[in-house]
């Protein structure tokens, strides 16, 4: 027993306890990542983007040739002339019948732009495309019982002020009013030329249709015949410098249809149905305008347009001036009137309007007659266009042409 405990107690006293354990360093931490940089600010407002031709949506499939002669036609504007070089005097030689020789000399001089405009939370507006037509209307040169709803002409009191003769960053920009004691106060608005006799002796013409005349100053254009035969065209003149609002927009603001129901069809329709209340629709828009005469030379050319050449059916359209130029060839894709069926061909740009307002925007001239009119009446499609510009000049800029 006592050797047993001896053993014990030597092997204790042999057995060493380890040291602790010496505390590590903890390993220093990771450095974060960097932040990624912020992404770029939304710059919202129209683009050109530059487009190869195949990514314009239909462009080997149009029968282009269709718009040559409107092309030809934007080549009698001087200032056109001077801005493309010898894009014009090359085509003003050129006898081009097919659509490839069209697309042939195009993709040689131009290159396609699409146009996007970029709202503020970075989506794109959706573009929009609406027609217009040239009426016939029925009139006579002095009023009768029949006839007497008037067509008016530019009145002498009305004062047009450039402000670009003040402000040269206002070019173009002008104001429209009357002299009223010692103040330029606005010119009179529909409502107060319908009221009051205050154009009483600068009317043109007397039609039998009040709605007829007031959709006759939309187009912009058309066509009266008179009592003796004779067939006239008046075109718009100026305007009483009143804002452009539409009347489709009134009725659907006071629940008369839809906003998807508005057509020139149905507006006519409600004012039919509703004909004490004729008066009050059309004083929703208060702008007017005036009109002069022309002599019909041949009745298969349409009315001028504001770049001063005749429009083409279904290859014409208006624009807003500050974002595409005047006679500039426009590639468009959208869909027929009322239909789901594409609607993709080359335009030109030759005539601007008062509700035309915007980059993807444009009316599509229908052309002259009761057709024109119901396909003109019910367009009102989305769209993409594309912008071709002469390939030497600087890429477009709005507010540059």
């Amino acid at each position: 027993m006592l050797l047993a405990v001896l053993a014990l107690c030597l092997c204790a006293c042999g057995t060493q306890q380890a040291p602790p354990p010496v505390p590590q360093p903890k390993p220093a931490p990771a450095p974060a990542p960097p932040a990624p940089p912020p992404p770029p600010p939304i710059v919202p407002g129209p683009r050109y983007e530059r487009a190869a031709w195949a990514e314009v949506e239909g462009w080997s499939a149009d029968q282009v040739q269709q718009a040559w002669d409107a092309f030809l036609l934007s080549c009698r504007s001087r200032e056109l002339r001077l801005q493309w070089g010898d894009i014009c005097p090359q085509a003003q030689q050129q006898s081009v019948t097919t659509a490839e020789a069209a697309r042939a000399f195009f993709e040689a001089r131009f290159t396609a732009y699409a146009l996007i405009d970029v709202q503020g939370d970075g989506s794109n507006s959706p573009g929009l495309i609406t027609g217009y037509y040239e009426p016939l209307l029925q009139g006579a040169r002095k009023r009768t019982k029949a006839f007497n709803v008037p067509l008016y002409g530019p009145p002498d009191d009305m004062l047009i002020i450039d402000l670009g003769d003040a402000y040269p960053e206002l070019k173009g920009k002008r104001l429209r009013g009357r002299v009223q004691g010692r103040k330029v106060v606005p010119y009179f608005e529909r409502a107060e030329i319908a009221a009051k006799p205050v154009l009483r002796g600068h009317e043109l013409l007397w039609v039998d249709d009040a709605v007829d005349a007031f959709f006759l100053e939309v187009q912009g254009s058309g066509r009266v015949q008179l009592r003796d035969g004779k067939m006239v065209r008046v075109t718009y003149a100026d305007q009483n410098g009143q804002p452009y609002r539409a009347i489709g927009r009134y009725l659907v603001d006071i629940g008369a249809m839809p906003l998807e129901a508005v057509s020139l069809q149905s507006i006519r329709q409600w004012i039919e149905d509703n004909p004490k209340r004729t008066q009050e629709v059309l004083n929703a828009n208060p702008s007017v305008v005036f009109f002069r005469e022309e002599k019909i030379q041949d009745p298969t050319v349409g009315p001028t347009g504001t770049l001063g050449v005749p429009l083409t059916a279904e290859r014409s359209i208006a624009v807003d001036p500050q974002y595409l130029p005047l006679g500039a060839p426009v590639f468009i894709a959208t869909k027929y009137p009322d239909s789901e069926v594409p609607l993709r061909r080359l335009v030109i740009a030759q005539d601007t309007g008062g509700a035309i307002r915007g980059l993807v925007r444009a009316d599509l001239f229908w052309g002259f007659g009761a057709t024109a009119e119901q396909a003109a009446g019910k367009m009102k499609q989305p769209a993409r266009m594309w912008l071709l510009w002469p390939s030497t000049a600087p890429p477009p800029q709005a507010g540059k042409f």
